[in-house]
């Protein structure tokens, strides 16, 4: 799924309003005791804010199920809340380096972040679909 990867711009990224909100609150809440809420914080720095409506079907929100591309082959993960998160059944927090480079990027795009132990790794994003209404809550 990942590769060690030279350091790049982060890909841009869009996100709704309402996960706008929630996940800065998140992050804020977290800064102190979670590394990644500091990623995620600048991710949203940087996120362009839309409507739910003209959200394009292709960005990783909330609940989202994405299937990255790297060395070691495809994989599939969706992006949840950190309540939610369960590494075995491919369910992946917001709020770990991965979950934060994920959200608001699309399809096509590439993402790096740094493991705990300092390295950088890349993945491809080959394909997003939109999280079922039950995880859209």
């Amino acid at each position: 799924m990942q590769h060690a990867i030279k350091e790049r711009p982060p890909p841009k990224i869009v996100v709704s309003e309402a996960d706008y909100n929630r996940l800065t609150g998140l992050a804020e809440a977290a800064l102190e005791r979670v590394p990644a809420a500091a990623g995620l914080l600048a991710g949203m720095d940087r996120a362009v804010v839309t409507t739910p409506g003209k959200l394009p079907a292709d960005v990783v929100r909330m609940g989202s199920s994405v299937t990255l591309e790297g060395h070691e082959g495809p994989q599939q993960i969706v992006l949840v809340y950190p309540a939610e998160a369960d590494i075995a059944a491919g369910r992946i927090s917001v709020l770990t380096p991965l979950g934060a480079a994920l959200i608001g990027t699309r399809a096509g795009q590439s993402i790096t972040w740094s493991t705990r132990d300092g390295r950088r790794l890349a993945a491809h994003i080959a394909a997003v679909a939109l999280p079922s209404e039950q995880e859209r809550v």
